[in-house]
């Protein structure tokens, strides 16, 4: 190394400080809460143009896409297999029926729900 100013220790040292003394100095400039308020003050607020912000809408769990993602997971092991069947005719027969099973499994996964 050249100079100790360019090790990377000493460099990291030195951005360190800085990022702290400007932590520190946003803390410094910073609008002060009442620690007794509740969250819902007007410094925790998003500013709105002077109304209340409205209510996140409510998101859909991972259940809704279980389904759609158990299809396409079948669909794709169903597709490595047969790309791999030889083209024997016992080997054919036998990739007939699984693609028997998987259309019988596609049918009950895309089927509507009761």
């Amino acid at each position: 190394m050249d100079s100790l100013w360019f090790s990377p220790l000493f460099v990291t040292a030195i951005y360190f400080v800085l990022v702290l003394g400007l932590y520190w100095f946003g803390g410094v400039i910073g609008a002060k809460g009442d620690a007794s308020e509740d969250a819902l003050t007007d410094k925790h607020l998003p500013y709105t143009g002077g109304e209340l912000p409205t209510r996140p809408p409510e998101t859909i769990g991972y259940q809704a896409f279980f389904r759609l993602a158990l299809l396409f997971a079948i669909l794709h092991v169903a597709v490595l297999v047969l790309s791999t069947v030889p083209s024997t005719g016992s080997a054919q027969r036998l990739a007939l029926i699984y693609l028997g099973g998987i259309a019988i499994s596609v049918f009950v996964l895309t089927a509507k729900e009761e």
